[in-house]
């Protein structure tokens, strides 16, 4: 099999990965419940982990690296913890459901959504987002690439806006930790949500939140910690505070061991191999008769070099083809060639109408660091061979 659905989650994982996650399931016990030998090095692990997504992502404050299910229970925590009724919140086009259907649900209960909107290129309006965050608004999102083109914001750009307003800034990582530089305080992002299964490579089942210091998240969960059990409350302090329940032990081992692995393979080079293959495929897409590559890509590839937000870009191709319904072409893709694709809404309704393609949806395609040249080749190729017997 081809995989070129890295965006969704990653098939591949380093052996380091599978190692830690299968020695935890044999030696570890429960992080926080207990004193013996086992209990002991499961609570060293989840430490070492916390220190090392830290380190990676540009967070000196490890203790405050909080432990989710997913990118999505993260960005949950994150909008429903800091958000309140009639408080006013700004997001965007590019944002997936996970940031979406949390708002939805706030907007029933008085809080004032407004998103900033992006043209059919896929582009975002900063003027608008200078408009639209106005003095009072509580919490901005950013999405820092789109899982639907791969374009990359200028969260920069977001956090000198949100903070001039007095607004905390939350910025969705899921489709560029591991895949691309990030940098939590230099970005000037007050909480920051990724996922541990996709460009991390880590277990499903794992991800987090990131909370600056100074930065309150009310619980949403409640639950046991293993701490300040006659409490009637969750503890005040980090990472306990919104950590109820036990842990997964064996995914975060098995996510501790791959942002040891992405931080020894290096971040820059992992995304300079990520952008070389993107670059390739779209300049390949690009000469298939009726293909259509959506999302802002310059004339000359080659500007795709990842040194400011409007030149850098997340290893995510979308595209559809004429004669083809999406969902027909990933098929055609599975089961003629053996490529793995993902067609149609990819949880982002706002930027596919924002691009048009809200009735037909799209093929993505998405690499990562085990996607070689090779796959690229052999997918523009099966497109070649597909265009030819598109129908009219």
């Amino acid at each position: 099999m081809v995989y070129l659905n890295c965006a969704a989650t990653a098939h591949e994982r380093p052996d380091c990965v599978i190692d830690a996650v299968v020695r935890a399931m044999r030696e570890l016990g429960s992080s926080g419940r207990g004193a013996a030998e086992g209990e002991l090095g499961a609570a060293r692990t989840v430490m070492v982990a916390r220190e090392r997504v830290a380190s990676l992502l540009g967070f000196g404050h490890s203790e405050r690296v909080v432990f989710a299910a997913n990118a999505t229970q993260a960005l949950n925590m994150a909008i429903l913890g800091t958000v309140r009724p009639g408080d006013r919140v700004v997001a965007t086009d590019w944002d997936h459901n996970s940031v979406l259907r949390p708002l939805h649900l706030l907007a029933g209960r008085g809080a004032h959504v407004d998103f900033v909107p992006a043209d059919a290129l896929g582009r975002l309006d900063y003027d608008a987002l200078g408009r639209l965050v106005a003095p009072g608004t509580r919490l901005v999102v950013c999405t820092h690439a789109s899982n639907l083109t791969g374009n990359v914001a200028d969260v920069r750009r977001f956090a000198r806006v949100a903070h001039a307003a007095g607004a905390l800034l939350l910025v969705d990582a899921s489709q560029t930790a591991g895949a691309a530089p990030v940098d939590m305080e230099a970005m000037g992002a007050d909480l920051l949500a990724f996922t541990g299964h996709k460009a991390l490579m880590g277990p499903q089942g794992t991800g987090g939140l990131l909370v600056a210091p100074g930065v309150d998240v009310r619980p949403v969960i409640s639950g046991g910690t293993g701490v300040l059990s006659f409490a009637e409350g969750m503890p005040d302090a980090y990472p306990e505070h919104l950590e109820a329940g036990t842990l997964n032990g064996h995914g975060i081992a098995g996510l501790s061991a791959a942002a040891d692995f992405v931080a020894r393979a290096g971040v820059d080079a992992i995304h300079a191999h990520d952008l070389a293959l993107t670059r390739r495929f779209v300049a390949g897409a690009r000469k298939v008769p009726g293909a259509h590559v959506y999302g802002d890509w310059p004339e000359d590839l080659a500007l795709l070099d990842g040194s400011t937000p409007a030149r850098d870009h997340a290893p995510v191709v979308t595209l559809n083809m004429d004669g083809w319904e999406s969902s027909e072409l990933a098929d055609a893709l599975d089961e003629d060639f053996g490529i793995a694709t993902r067609a149609g809404g990819h949880c982002a309704p706002r930027m596919h109408r924002a691009l048009g393609t809200q009735d037909a949806g799209a093929v993505r395609f998405s690499f990562g660091y085990f996607t070689g040249e090779k796959d690229v080749d052999l997918a523009l190729e099966a497109l070649g061979r597909l265009s030819a017997e598109a129908r009219p």
